[in-house]
């Protein structure tokens, strides 16, 4: 009974689900009064972000269960299943070849920007200055700069590609590449080297200082439970985001804004907690790692999707987002160059969070 008490968004969202399922076609296929549309948009929206919070709960109860690293690649993973699938709806049943692009650059600037801006300012205004395994983070920033560059500039400048697409050939190719690295990378981070993301003061917890005492296996059960309702309402949503950028003129990265947000709120959360509680470690894991499990895994998604089903996907960025791009790259290099952050990088963080938002409206 205590289960189903603390489980009661389960309730919500397949109703809400079944309700969509049912009835969302006649709703939108009729064109919806504004105050009507916005409604039904909140509704939706608040359910899945409600349910992606579920899904991170539950990931960090097994984070907590499995120890380090396994805890904070749990969480990436967790979190990047929501978004692969989104965008893999979204782009089947949606009619915007750069929403995969859109949303994965959403991802990187409201990660590098947004959150590990706040992260960095709420632990340096607790501790002045914080310590973070610097083969960790190389390791991340290693992988995130060439497969930035490869999956969101590199398309703008293939001759058998254009406009910003891959051909089929070169999309085959970093598929296969992408998911090779990304997989190197899991044998690396999991095995050989797990110590350099650790904390380096870190002690495992017992079993019975657990989260309300569940098994892994309740909480993996609960974590899939509550994500099925995320995966089926994204293509309600795909319709909604349609309807309202196109509808009230609004940019159309806007779009792969809303379903960033949707995705990254609940592992926000936790990676500002945890440099709250002067784990940045394990903040710097779940972010830099967001980042990585974005560009490695969702690229190669949306290329298969497009590959399969014969659905166009623009990757390259315009002129002044790969300039974007390379600043917060660089700026990350900068900051996690020393082994040590402060609050002066946290403001230069959120200050090209806030270009990203300006050059949004160009």
């Amino acid at each position: 009974m205590k289960i189903i008490q603390r489980e009661w968004l389960l309730i919500v969202s397949y109703a809400t689900t079944i309700i969509f399922l049912l009835k969302a076609n006649s709703w939108l296929d009729h064109a919806p009064s504004l105050s009507a549309g916005i409604g039904i948009f909140i509704w939706l929206f608040v359910v899945m972000l409600l349910a992606s919070f579920a899904v991170v709960r539950h990931a960090d109860h097994l984070a907590e269960q499995l120890r380090e690293p396994f805890g904070t690649l749990i969480l990436t993973l967790a979190v990047t299943s929501i978004e692969v699938m989104m965008i893999s709806v979204l782009m089947l049943n949606g009619n915007n070849p750069a929403l995969a692009r859109d949303t994965m650059f959403a991802v990187v600037m409201i990660v590098l920007g947004g959150l590990l801006g706040t992260a960095l300012l709420t632990g340096g205004f607790r501790f002045s200055e914080q310590q973070f395994n610097l083969k960790g983070v190389n390791s991340f920033i290693g992988l995130i700069l060439p497969l930035s560059v490869l999956s969101l500039v590199m398309p703008n400048f293939t001759a058998s590609g254009g406009d910003g697409m891959y051909s089929p050939f070169h999309a085959a190719s970093m598929i296969l590449l992408s998911l090779i690295i990304y997989a190197v990378f899991l044998a690396v981070q999991t095995s050989r080297h797990r110590d350099f993301f650790n904390e380096a003061d870190w002690e495992p917890q017992s079993e019975k200082e657990l989260p309300h005492g569940e098994s892994v296996s309740l909480n993996a059960l609960f974590l899939v439970l509550h994500l099925i309702p995320v995966v089926l309402l994204a293509k309600q949503l795909a319709h909604l985001l349609d309807y309202g950028v196109k509808g009230g003129g609004l940019p159309e990265a806007l779009g792969g804004m809303v379903v960033a947000i949707l995705i990254l709120a609940p592992e926000g959360m936790s990676a500002i907690q945890a440099a709250a509680r002067n784990q940045v470690q394990r903040s710097v894991n779940i972010l830099l790692g967001s980042v990585l499990a974005t560009i490695g895994l969702t690229v190669p998604a949306a290329l298969a999707i497009s590959l399969i089903y014969g659905k166009p996907v623009q990757l390259g960025l315009s002129n002044s987002s790969m300039t974007l791009l390379s600043v917060t790259l660089a700026t990350c290099m900068i900051t996690f160059g020393q082994g040590q952050t402060n609050i002066l990088q946290g403001f230069v963080h959120l200050l090209l969070f806030a270009a990203y938002i300006v050059l949004m409206f160009q």
